[in-house]
């Protein structure tokens, strides 16, 4: 009696998925290949990235292991709301770069009916809370915590170590100026400052 019920008046349900992590660590990777699953199954798939991260396309989302997915680059999470129409599947890299708003955008997206999954850093350089990505793990039905491997011990590594010396909170950057750290080899570097 219960399963035939519960299937009156039911429609397409959506959910939030977050993918956090370390640079380094498959973020992206993991993003793509997830979006990539959703055409295969034949949804409608919109791809969105923050308008500041250009370091490898202005138009596509491109993982350090050269996978890479056409997106549309915006400038506010709002932005996101306009754009993503007549979509099964909304995926979002970098989210820690746009603006808390993201938060929102994702319900409402996820109310009404949407997939949606959102890749980004969950601590900055100073191994701070980053952005939108910490209130969106709260309200994630999904969460995948992915790691790099410590480059200087080979431990699992969770913290996004800069060698530069800018306190800027957002640069972007690769190999050059971050390096991916385990907890032990962080503390160690942090109190070299």
């Amino acid at each position: 009696m219960f399963l035939e019920n519960s299937n009156k008046g039911s429609k397409k349900k959506g959910w939030i998925e977050v993918i956090a992590g370390s640079m380094f660590s498959g973020k992206t990777e993991e993003l793509i290949r997830r979006l990539k699953r959703a055409r295969i199954a034949n949804q409608k798939v919109e791809i969105f990235k923050p308008v500041i991260d250009n370091r490898y396309s202005e138009q596509k989302v491109i993982s350090h292991d050269d996978n890479a997915i056409m997106s549309t680059p915006v400038s506010t999470s709002r932005n996101i709301l306009l754009l993503a129409t007549d979509v099964e599947v909304v995926g979002i890299d970098e989210a820690q770069f746009f603006d808390i708003g993201l938060v929102e955008v994702c319900n409402d997206l996820a109310n009404r009916g949407i997939r949606v999954i959102v890749a980004g850093l969950d601590m900055d350089f100073r191994g701070k809370p980053f952005g939108p990505i910490p209130a969106l793990l709260a309200v994630a039905e999904y969460v995948t915590k992915v790691h790099a491997i410590c480059i200087q011990c080979g431990n699992l590594a969770q913290y996004s170590f800069r060698r530069d010396t800018s306190e800027k909170i957002v640069l972007i950057g690769e190999r050059n100026v971050y390096e991916p750290l385990c907890r032990s080899c962080y503390n160690r570097y942090k109190k070299q400052d």
